[in-house]
């Protein structure tokens, strides 16, 4: 049964309808070579029985049915042929939005640690695998499997020792898959492996072609892609040279059943306990029977293969959501009280308490990786803390539903990322039902709509990926208008004006003294002249809180924000 929930992404009841018809086409498959069987005793009676002359009118009856058992067989071939396909194909689009969608719910911790390529892979190859699998391999095998157990019953009331005879290498070819099922998966597990390790480095290398073009590191020079993709080429001919023999090995026992059934036949014939008629019917028959039976043991260590493919879909599957059922509650105001966090091994943030009252304007500063921007995914909750905990309102967010306090939230990120979609699409992301009147609004509040105009099909125009056809400016501007959009009350900002120009840094500015109009407001900062009239300015270093207080408090002061102050005062007049 476990190998049946990896083989469909724990979904086995997507095989029902398939498995069904594919044993009824095999079943259907076999009644046109009853009708031959029938044909031949009719031709061969009057050979039997010379005073017996040849029955015309039932032969023509057995043509006749004969002609209707393949329109028969054409029908349910179509029906097996369609539920096979389509469901295959149903299955795996429904996996791959179920598993996107538990994607989601993870915690960016788990998905920081698995490689993009890897889930990538997993995404488009594993679930095609599982397509081919449903479509091709898992009913049939199923099908053949029922059709021999009834085929074996049905022709042991015509001679029992023949139909023994006929299976009697069967078990042989069976034990031979079993025992070799070891192997099978440490071959199967070292292909994937190294499949998925050359998805991984050419992800890594397409991601990465500016920088190697950059230093020159294409072709032969790009040593770590070669050694995957030769490695892949080492595993796929020991895979295909060590399963093939397997698999032709249990086809020749499967097929040695025959032949040990026609020297069974001959032997009873000679011996007079056998009637011409009954072995060439188990002649006819048995061979349509093993068709299904060797496609069914040559797929088998394909479908070992597949069900791998499949366990990795199951086992990312059952990983753990992130907690939390009760709404938030009405307050908005933000605490962190004893906060302990840190990414890997690596300790980024030390009991950390700091409380943002609602409707305030809280600034987080500090010099590279003192941990701001980690404040921010907590709040977020994109992570759980190690230790302590994160209110909203002065409950724990993590008794929250994580979709549920994202849409109190609004973030706007230093590295802006737009989707593959129109301007208005993007924008849209903020509120999936907004009108275009809306979206309208927050892109003049955002001032953006001027430029938006400019382009082709204005809101129409589509975005390449990523954003990749604006500019730095134009895409913070859009992202400023999609949290307008949202118009959620606690609104995080992550150095959203760190790498702009002046023209485009005045402009994003006015866009952010409207988003932040009578909210819960908690911004990373760079330039520390954009936040000085912050509420409170919290100095962060080395994962603590150093310092924390007004503009004016915090100069006086003389401590670490004061000396950062001086640093880029000084470096502003280019002193």
């Amino acid at each position: 049964m476990s190998m049946l929930r990896n083989m469909t992404a724990d979904n086995p009841r997507s095989l029902i309808k398939p498995i069904f018809y594919t044993t009824v086409a095999n079943l259907a498959g076999v009644i046109p070579f009853i009708w031959l069987v029938e044909a031949a005793r009719l031709i061969f009676t009057p050979f039997v029985h010379p005073d017996l002359p040849l029955d015309t009118a039932r032969l023509w009856w057995v043509c006749a049915g004969l002609a209707v058992s393949l329109v028969l067989l054409f029908g349910c071939e179509i029906l097996a042929s369609r539920s096979q396909f389509r469901d295959a194909y149903s299955a795996a689009a429904d996996g791959r939005s179920r598993l996107a969608e538990h994607l989601r719910k993870l915690s960016l911790g788990y998905l920081n640690k698995r490689d993009p390529g890897d889930l990538a892979n997993m995404m488009m190859g594993d679930f095609a695998m599982l397509e081919h699998g449903i479509s091709h391999l898992v009913p049939q095998m199923i099908g053949a499997a029922v059709m021999a157990v009834l085929a074996l019953i049905g022709l042991s009331f015509f001679d029992w020792r023949l139909a023994l005879s006929l299976f009697a290498a069967l078990p042989a070819a069976i034990l031979l898959m079993l025992l070799t099922s070891g192997i099978q998966r440490k071959l199967s597990s070292r292909h994937m492996r190294a499949k998925i390790d050359a998805g991984n480095r050419l992800q890594e290398y397409l991601n990465g072609i500016r920088v190697i073009k950059a230093y020159n590191l294409t072709g032969e020079r790009f040593v770590r892609l070669e050694r995957s993709f030769r490695e892949l080429m080492r595993q796929s001919v020991r895979l295909e040279g060590v399963l093939g023999p397997i698999g032709l090995s249990a086809t020749v026992c499967v097929r040695a059943g025959l032949t040990l059934m026609v020297m069974a036949g001959v032997h009873l014939l000679l011996g007079g306990s056998l009637d011409v008629i009954t072995f060439v019917a188990f002649l006819i028959i048995g061979t349509r029977i093993f068709d299904p039976l060797t496609a069914a043991l040559s797929g088998y260590a394909e479908l070992r293969y597949i069900e791998q493919a499949g366990e990795r879909i199951v086992q990312l599957l059952r990983e753990p959501v992130m907690p939390g059922e009760r709404q938030p509650p009405a307050g908005h105001d933000v605490e962190l009280k004893r906060v302990t966090f840190g990414y890997l091994d690596q300790s980024v943030l030390r009991d950390v308490s700091v409380s943002m009252p609602a409707g305030s304007f809280t600034a987080l500063v500090g010099p590279s990786g003192s941990g701001k921007s980690t404040v921010l995914r907590l709040i977020a909750r994109f992570y759980d803390p190690e230790k302590g905990t994160v209110t909203i309102g002065g409950e724990d967010i993590r008794d929250m539903d994580p979709e549920a306090l994202l849409r109190k939230v609004s973030m706007v990120f230093q590295d802006v990322y737009l989707f593959q979609d129109t301007i208005a699409g993007n924008i849209r992301f903020g509120r999936s039902d907004a009108t275009r009147e809306e979206i309208e609004e927050a892109a003049r509040l955002a001032c953006c709509h001027d430029f938006i105009m400019k382009l082709p099909q204005g809101y129409d125009t589509m975005v390449g990926e990523g954003g990749c056809t604006l500019s730095g400016g134009e895409k913070q501007r859009i992202s400023i208008a999609r949290a307008m959009l949202k118009n959620a009350p606690i609104v995080l900002l992550d150095e959203a004006t760190a790498s702009l120009d002046p023209e485009n840094e005045a402009e994003i500015q006015q866009a952010i003294d409207r988003l932040v109009q009578g909210r819960t407001v908690i911004v990373v900062a760079h330039r520390l002249k954009t936040v000085q009239h912050a509420d409170r300015i919290v100095v962060l270093d080395h994962g603590r809180i150093v310092e924390q207080g007004r503009y004016d408090e915090l100069l006086s002061s003389n401590g670490l924000y004061a000396r950062l102050w001086r640093r880029q005062h000084a470096t502003a007049r280019g002193e």
